[in-house]
């Protein structure tokens, strides 16, 4: 076991497309926790293995809510948000569970006829206005934004604002504070608008049940909880989605025999859609620290009581403890238990609709344009910088 009494800089560079920096690789060899620097807050530890990872997301010894009042390791100069990513269970209990039954699987699956729906009537009108077209801009954004306005009984008409808005939940440099604030702000007083129209009128949509439950159990929910609450469920619910469909189509296209295996098979979509999640590193770096409660032993590291630590999704996907050839994308993986969605209390609670999202997304794809391809060179393709996330700022496309 090595490791450095010097932090590292922390990202290791500027995010290179999907490419996961071979750092990441020698420290789960070598030095699977490691000291690192971020560009504001204290240092922190860096865990890179799977095992390790899972341990910090899921052990109760591991808090999010002792980031509070502390100097958190981050990418951007703003403070982390203190709402229910800052908790910890019980609090954080009470909040998702009020939101958790929106997103389970069974209620999920009957969403599954009207997404598809959705999906061919984007691809539909893409076709119709010929090629090549923006993938971004024609089905990639409004796909999970329709959805999720019609869960939340938000007006997609509104679209363009809140999605404007939703890049301050993401952003780490491409707004500046002000922006960020000012955007964060509007979101709110726009969620705070609808929950108020919901006192007026019920409705069944989700916002309307938030409002129910916290007009009849005021012990449950504050004001100020119920409209962060969704409003980070509207930011979130869409913003990945809108991002990891081009991903996604990207690998696909930039690996032309795993988008042919998917128009041979469609039944191999569900099984694509896991292993991309594996293989796509969404995040630009780790983020959301969990702090050590005690003294624990971890990586071979004694990480002391009041040390951050820092779990890269990224890399314990990779890990070749875990994953039989793991920088390949493989469809008929026998087992895939990446956590792609996180692990522990703050396992993505939009998982299951994120993944009928993306499943219905590919597989209308393969069906609409079998032939799909890019439009541009790989090289002139571009990217987003100063985010949280990995995405494209479009990807034109042909057929």
């Amino acid at each position: 076991m090595q490791t450095t009494d010097e932090a590292r800089t922390y990202p290791f560079g500027a995010a290179d497309r999907l490419n996961l920096d071979p750092l990441y690789a020698q420290l789960r060899r070598s030095e699977p926790l490691t000291r690192v620097q971020l560009p504001y807050g204290e240092q922190a530890w860096l865990a890179t293995r799977y095992e390790d990872v899972r341990f910090v997301l899921g052990d109760p010894r591991f808090s999010r809510a002792a980031s509070v009042g502390r100097d958190e390791p981050r990418t951007h100069p703003r403070q982390n948000d203190s709402g229910m990513l800052a908790m910890d269970p019980p609090d954080h209990t009470r909040l998702r569970k009020l939101i958790a039954k929106a997103f389970t699987a069974r209620r999920v699956e009957t969403l599954r006829p009207r997404v598809t729906e959705i999906a061919d009537d984007l691809l539909t009108e893409m076709a119709s206005k010929g090629k090549p077209a923006d993938l971004v801009e024609a089905f990639a954004t409004p796909l999970p934004v329709m959805v999720i306005c019609e869960l939340l009984g938000v007006p997609f008409d509104d679209r363009h604002n809140f999605h404007r808005w939703s890049e301050a939940i993401v952003s780490t440099t491409s707004l500046s504070m002000e922006q960020i604030q000012e955007y964060i702000g509007s979101l709110h007083a726009y969620m705070g608008g609808l929950v108020a129209q919901r006192r007026v009128t019920e409705t069944d949509d989700l916002i309307g049940a938030m409002v129910r439950a916290r007009d009849e159990n005021e012990d449950r929910l504050t004001e100020a909880e119920m409209i962060q609450l969704l409003a980070g469920l509207l930011a979130a619910g869409h913003e990945t989605t809108v991002t990891q469909i081009p991903n996604f189509v990207y690998v696909l296209l930039t690996n032309p025999d795993r988008w042919a295996e998917l128009v041979a098979d469609r039944s191999l979509v569900p099984a694509a859609v896991e292993e991309l999640m594996r293989y796509v590193p969404l995040g630009t770096a780790a983020a959301f620290a969990r702090y050590a409660t005690e003294d624990i032993e971890l990586g071979g590291v004694l990480v002391k009581a009041g040390d951050p630590v820092l779990g890269s999704l990224g890399s314990a996907n990779r890990d070749e403890k875990v994953f039989d050839h793991p920088d390949e994308l493989d469809f008929a993986r026998e087992s895939n238990p990446h956590i792609g969605f996180g692990h522990g209390p703050h396992h993505c609670v939009g998982a299951q609709l994120a993944r009928m999202e993306l499943q219905i997304a590919i597989d209308a794809l393969v069906r609409h344009f079998p032939g799909l391809t890019l439009a541009v060179e790989e090289p002139d393709l571009r990217w987003k910088s100063g985010m949280l996330v990995r995405g494209l700022k479009e990807l034109p496309v042909t057929w």
